[in-house]
């Protein structure tokens, strides 16, 4: 995803916004007190279910093709933080939401995630309801997305290693909940860490399920990011992440992240 639309995104005049709060936790934190992306997406989905609940939109089910994330500058261990989500483009089965998160310490944080419609019956694509397109398409402003994935294929010889699934992976339909994946990526950032502002793209494509032998392959990218992929024992790719600095991005790591909160 282009870096730009991401942090120049906002809704069109008059279109719907909703927004909720959180205050980072102790169990959401990395050793040095920063938010971790994992928990991140947690609030973020949860904030996404409760604007649809309070639109009171019945709509069939949602699985998540993409999402991005500009870490601008991290939250902090007890930090408040908002966010606010409005509908930012359409496909005919799918919609992108749009996230931006800030926090009382200074945290800024831009995400978007593109979620494609599904039956709840047959498990297959459906087209967007009338509604849904009344609810939350003028925010969009006419603003079409596509659904195509866009990662490279594994690189030959890539360094590997084993990520196990933990039952706490698993969300109630037996997949790797969304969330989830993004602890591989935190896993890279402990041994890589990135001390500038830096965009982060996680693309699903056919997902993991209960009971899955996944390993992790890397490759390092210009200017101090990587790729990631999950690799199945058959070679496919369920998933994979890019991380990439941002361009003139001043420090972005614990040196320059707001006031540090304590409990």
């Amino acid at each position: 995803m282009d870096p730009g639309s991401l942090l120049e995104c906002e809704p069109a005049a008059g279109g719907r916004r909703f927004s909720g709060r959180r205050r980072v936790r102790l169990g959401d934190v990395t050793s040095d007190g920063r938010l971790r992306l994992d928990a991140l997406t947690r609030y973020t989905q949860d904030v996404s279910d409760d604007d649809t609940t309070d639109a009171g939109l019945a709509e069939p089910a949602w699985v998540v093709r993409r999402t991005a994330v500009a870490v601008l500058r991290p939250a902090r261990l007890a930090e408040d933080i908002e966010i606010t989500t409005f509908c930012s483009g359409l496909g005919r089965r799918w919609a992108e939401r749009h996230l931006r998160v800030v926090g009382e310490g200074g945290a800024h944080y831009e995400v978007s995630t593109l979620w494609i419609c599904i039956d709840a019956e047959t498990g297959r694509p459906r087209e967007l309801t009338e509604r849904f397109r009344r609810l939350y398409g003028p925010a969009a402003g006419g603003r079409q997305v596509s659904a195509r994935l866009s990662h490279p294929r594994p690189e030959p010889g890539a360094p590997r290693f084993p990520w196990p699934l933990r039952a706490v992976d698993l969300d109630v339909y037996g997949h790797v909940n969304n969330a989830a994946y993004w602890a591989v990526v935190e896993e890279w950032l402990d041994g890589h860490p990135l001390d500038r502002p830096f965009t982060a793209t996680l693309e699903y494509a056919a997902g993991l399920d209960r009971g899955a032998e996944v390993e992790v392959a890397w490759a390092p990218v210009t200017g101090g990011g990587a790729q990631l992929w999950w690799l199945a024992p058959d070679g496919t790719v369920p998933a994979s992440a890019g991380l990439v600095p941002l361009a003139g991005g001043g420090p972005a790591g614990p040196a320059d992240s707001g006031a540090r909160n304590t409990v």
